[in-house]
């Protein structure tokens, strides 16, 4: 399978700290690419580079309205996240327990 074949997963995609800034932000509002760029020191580029592994895993999709992309977030895919974050849930939880019991236990 060639490189541009490949889909990017929601983990490869949220592996990346500036991917998840924009997320946060189009959780709060739907932007352009201008306005999304004007958050971050890099190239109006490297946001659209971004912007586009987002798109390909799913997390946003872009819309021209006239002269303008506006990006919006999609949150089916997060659902995959969650779920699989919710697995690991019931450990952190066991050694939180423990972790109570055992303070408790030494005084």
């Amino acid at each position: 399978m060639s490189q541009a074949a490949q889909k990017v997963d929601v983990f490869q995609a949220i592996a990346d700290p500036t991917r998840r800034d924009v997320l946060h932000l189009l959780s709060e509002r739907n932007q352009s690419i201008a306005e999304i760029s004007s958050h971050f020191k890099i190239s109006r580029t490297a946001v659209v580079k971004h912007l586009n592994v987002l798109t390909e895993a799913g997390l946003v999709r872009g819309e021209k309205n006239g002269r303008e992309k506006i990006y919006y977030l999609q949150f089916e895919p997060l659902k995959e996240l969650k779920d699989w974050l919710a697995y690991y849930e019931q450990f952190w939880y066991n050694k939180l327990t423990k972790l109570k019991f055992v303070a408790e236990n030494e005084q």
